[in-house]
């Protein structure tokens, strides 16, 4: 008669495992791509326009102007980008008509956020500054002439003010006189200056 040996419970490394299976089939089935892995399985979902933003689509990334470095129709500081739904993706607008997505077609234009530039380069600004800082290039470039020509009648302000405008340009602190951006490498360096007014939310300080 074979003895009947006690069933130990599962070792901790098992249940962490079975665990994280779980859960990495939740996320397939309900993330981003959970309409995917629904169409796979032969199953469809409708949905709402704006459930669209749960995550179930993929925008592209925008087209580049050459000459302006910013996404292409940039208009007060905004461009659009084509979204895609996932495939078996039923989209119901507020008027009840409703669109079958392929994944193929374009749901929705996403915006994002871009830059007004008006034609100021900034590597051919900080050029000016450098080498030809002394003479007031960089301020005629940029649109201030009376600061540029002061500084022609100074040399620079004795060398002073050019080094100071070297400096500020380079920071992006003095910009074309405008208001508009540098045209500036898509991937290059761009710096945002941060203000604080009486609207500005302040997280309260905790001290420990």
């Amino acid at each position: 008669m074979a003895a009947a040996w006690p069933s130990r419970p599962p070792a901790p490394e098992t249940v962490v495992a079975r665990l994280l299976g779980v859960l990495w089939f939740v996320s397939v089935t309900k993330g981003p791509w959970g309409a995917a892995a629904i169409a796979a399985a032969g199953g469809e979902e409708t949905l709402k326009c704006e459930d669209l933003k749960l995550g179930q689509y993929i925008c592209k990334d925008p087209k580049i102007n050459d000459a302006t470095q910013e996404p292409v129709n940039c208009t007060n500081y905004t461009a659009h980008v084509p979204c895609f739904p996932a495939p078996n993706i039923t989209c119901k607008d507020f008027s009840g008509n409703e669109t079958h997505f392929t994944g193929s077609e374009v749901g929705f234009l996403k915006p994002i956020s871009c830059r007004n530039v008006n034609g100021y380069s900034y590597k051919v600004a900080v050029a000016l500054s450098l080498f030809l800082g002394w003479l007031g290039a960089d301020r005629f470039y940029l649109g201030y002439p009376a600061l540029g020509l002061l500084k022609f009648c100074t040399v620079g302000f004795c060398g002073i003010g050019s080094l100071i405008d070297f400096i500020l340009i380079s920071m992006q602190i003095v910009g074309p006189s405008d208001g508009s951006s540098y045209i500036i490498d898509y991937y290059g360096t761009r710096l945002t200056r941060l203000s604080i007014t009486n609207e500005t939310y302040r997280k309260t300080q905790l001290y420990p």
